[in-house]
């Protein structure tokens, strides 16, 4: 499947908001109809103040003239100062209220019903940009904007509100880990513990990225957000993976006093979920893995533990192809999986003690990854083990992230220094975050025990 020309265009123009000026037409059509009128809208938010991001949140507003036309509009600015908007034009129904779980958007950023449309639509007005948390300790602020009329012509400002959407639930601890060789952040749920404990870890861009671990923590998991390259006094680059630093990492955490035995879960997406995979696979104590978008391979730095060695699967750049905004697709250029199932470069899954599930999108242009899960798959079959449990999304591009983040459909690739494309539709990859946060959390209640009774955030 090919992402659309419509996706790519979107993350790379630099949109432009102006000051919105004009009159509103009049409208008129069923039962009502509405004039200009000098009003004063009000924002409505459930749950009212601050939210954790994964949360859904019932937004409406009301005061509005029957039948009356607007144009919402939703921004932020990350920690880098980098702005993301988003904008849809809505009817007041024949009370002026505007309920967006109840009316669909007539256009803009999205179109129909889609009550959290104004946070995945957000886009980058700087090109190639990756909307991302860096700091958890802070909430993300989103300015929402009430305007008459639609947009073009969109005219008056009739309310502002700010919804916060935090990262840390209240009473969830953020411990920095610097034991032996290990750089992490612990982050423990409420309570008195103990906690069933997952280990999180993410792709090539190295560094430490803290946000899915502090929203896991959220719903009940001792979360260890791990880094591995590009962090303190970590490698600067990653020439090989050696194990023995992740089992480090596990040894921290089984013998953490706030971590429940005697096994533990692993999280990882993209190069981050090969790396867990290859830990199910050669570590004792590992209850449940899930790999999103994984490839199941050593693809372009050697796997090595104790005696174990998993050889490159290795590339071809001239298998890059270049769209005709300019933009690589780098989906074939891995080398082809000879012999399959049984390729030397293939982590041996089938000596995983614990079940592992993979999430996988369809329209993945990282690399193949619905592909090399069917071969995941035969090997487990080939080794008389029962089928892989996959959970594939159409219309899903490489960063499945946790809900509502705006899909990533392109940017600048770590090693290529290049954007390249990710892929993915808007509204379909959002539905498949939504879904796919859903069932980790079920995986992981289920294999490592559920939580402590806390009040999680409603889903």
């Amino acid at each position: 499947m090919v992402v659309s020309s419509a996706a790519i265009l979107r993350a790379s123009r630099l949109r432009r908001w102006g000051q919105l000026s004009g009159s509103p037409e009049l409208w008129s059509g069923g039962r009502v109809s509405w004039a200009p009128a000098r009003r004063t809208a009000t924002w409505s938010l459930e749950p009212a103040g601050s939210s954790s991001w994964d949360e859904p949140v019932r937004i409406a507003v009301r005061g509005l003239a029957p039948g009356q036309p607007v144009t919402l509009r939703a921004s932020l600015r990350d920690e880098k100062g980098a702005l993301f908007r988003s904008h849809a034009r809505y009817q007041a129904d024949v009370r002026g209220l505007l309920d967006l779980a109840r009316a669909p958007a007539l256009g803009g950023s999205f179109t129909g019903l889609e009550p959290m449309g104004l946070l995945w639509a957000l886009e980058p007005e700087k090109p190639f940009w990756r909307f991302m948390k860096r700091d958890v300790e802070t909430p993300f602020a989103v300015e929402l904007e009430v305007l008459e009329g639609h947009e073009p012509e969109a005219g008056r400002l009739l309310g502002r509100a700010v919804l916060e959407r935090d990262f840390l639930r209240p009473g969830v601890r953020r411990v920095p880990v610097r034991e032996g060789r290990v750089r992490a952040t612990l982050f423990l749920p409420p309570g008195p513990g103990p906690f069933p404990g997952i280990i999180d870890i993410f792709g090539i861009g190295g560094g430490l990225l803290e946000y899915r671990a502090s929203l896991m923590a959220g719903h009940g998991f001792a979360t260890l957000a791990l880094a591995y390259y590009n962090f303190e006094d970590l490698p600067k680059e990653l020439d090989s993976i050696d194990l023995a630093y992740f089992e480090e990492a596990v040894c921290y955490m089984l013998q953490h006093s706030q971590v429940k035995g005697p096994g533990i879960g692993l999280l990882g997406i993209s190069l981050g979920a090969d790396i867990c995979l290859s830990m199910a696979s050669l570590f004792k104590n590992i209850s449940a893995t899930v790999s999103i978008n994984g490839s199941g391979f050593s693809g372009n730095r050697p796997i090595y533990y104790k005696q174990t060695y998993l050889p490159t699967l290795g590339f071809d750049l001239r298998r890059i192809k270049v769209t005709f905004s300019g933009i690589l697709d780098i989906v074939d250029i891995r080398n082809d999986t000879i012999g399959g199932c049984e390729n030397p470069s293939m982590i041996p899954i089938e000596k995983a003690l614990g079940p592992i599930l993979f999430i996988v999108g369809q329209d993945d242009h990282n690399w193949r990854s619905e592909l090399y899960a069917q071969i995941a798959s035969e090997r487990l079959q080939a080794h008389g083990k029962e089928k892989l449990e996959i959970i594939s999304y159409p219309g899903t591009g490489h960063y499945i992230e946790p809900p509502y983040f705006p899909l990533c459909p392109a940017s600048v690739h770590k090693l290529l220094n290049k954007p390249v494309i990710w892929g993915g539709e808007p509204r379909a990859h959002s539905k498949a975050q939504e879904d796919a946060w859903k069932q980790i959390l079920t995986f992981f209640c289920k294999h490592l025990g559920s939580p402590q009774n806390i009040a999680s955030p409603k889903l």
